[in-house]
Formats: structure tokens, sequence, C-alpha cells
């Protein structure tokens, strides 16, 4: 899932419905859903404007996806970029890679504009709350592959609380992303980071 954007798995232009296989059918119904997310959130993606743009009838979508819910978290999980895990030798260096990649995926990547309507529909649907839950785990995982690998090599407790690292690094991105929106640069990542190695 390393691709921001859907394979042109779209609509088949020209292409005989009944002719299109299972799998491509599929493909298509996803592409559209999660351009739809990108594009306008989570309200903005209705089993009828997928339909349209993918060229797929409602009622096959239906027999794949019986609720809205379904089908975006199927789509976000097959297009939604994950964030390669570092291995530059070092707990700083790991960290400070990784909060890179996360800053700038932030703030360039489609993805990352969707978020907060998934966070918002979370609070009202159970099966958003699910879609979030696994999207924020797959985003941070790579801080505790890194913590592991530290206390392997002895520079963190076999104790360490992982996820108090993690939102001191991430929490600080994440709030500059989306509620100061000031910059984002790589001086602030790399401050949040040492700050956060400092912290008892």
């Amino acid at each position: 899932m390393s691709s921001e954007s859907p394979t042109p798995a779209g609509p088949l232009r020209g292409a005989d419905p009944l002719r299109r296989s299972k799998e491509a059918v599929k493909a298509a119904s996803l592409a559209a859903a999660y351009e739809l997310l990108t594009e306008a959130g989570f309200s903005g993606v209705s089993f009828d404007e997928v339909s349209r743009r993918s060229g797929v009838a409602k009622t096959t979508i239906y027999r794949y996806w019986p609720t809205r819910s379904a089908l975006v978290f199927d789509a976000v999980m097959q297009f939604a970029p994950r964030l390669p895990t570092p291995a530059t030798g070092s707990l700083q260096g790991d960290l400070t890679a990784l909060a890179l990649a996360l800053a700038q995926r932030l703030q360039t990547g489609r993805w990352s504009s969707a978020l907060p309507s998934i966070i918002d529909a979370a609070e009202r649907d159970t099966e958003v709350a699910d879609l979030q839950s696994r999207t924020h785990a797959g985003m941070i995982s790579g801080f505790s592959v890194i913590a592991a690998r530290a206390q392997e090599r002895g520079e963190l407790d076999a104790s360490f609380d992982v996820s108090e690292l993690t939102a001191a690094i991430a929490g600080p991105i994440f709030y500059r992303r989306w509620f100061s929106h000031q910059e984002i640069d790589d001086a602030f990542v790399r401050g949040v980071v040492e700050r956060a190695l400092r912290s008892p």
C-alpha cells in the first residue's frame, strides 16, 4: 500500500459491464470509493456516486458491501499508504526518519485530508470507529517496531512505554497539520524528536 492514488482500476471505459470479472468490478468500485473519500471526505462517499464513477451497478456494489462503512473500510485497506519503517541503526535516527516521513505524507498526501472526516464519523458509527482505529494503528506501527529494535540494542529499557513516545512525537505533528496549520518543516520535526527523547 505504498501508492497514494488508486491504480487505474476504475471504470473500464467502453467495456461491456457484463464481461467484467468479479475482480475487475470490485477493483473499480474500491478505486472509485477511495477517490471520492480523498476528494470529499467520508460524507462524499455514496453508493450512487461510486456506481456512477466506477460504472458498476449499485445493486452489484451492495452485493459485495452491504454498508457504506464496509465499502470505505475495504477501500482504505486497499489504497491508503503505509509508512515504511526506517532502519538507520540508532533510535534517534529511526525516529527522526519516521517522523519526517509522517510529516511529509500528512502535508502532501490526499489521504490525510480525508482523515478528519473519518474521525468525525467514527464518533457516531462503530464500523467507522473500527476503520479509524485500524488506520491509526497502521499509521503509527513503525514506532513500536523502532522501539523494539532499540530495546534489543539496549537503547531502551524493556519496560519502556512506547505509547508515550509515540504521542510525544506524533501529537505535535498532528496538531500542526489539523489544528494550528503551522508549518511542519524539518527543523520542527527534528526538534520534536529530540525533545521526546529528552523527556523523563
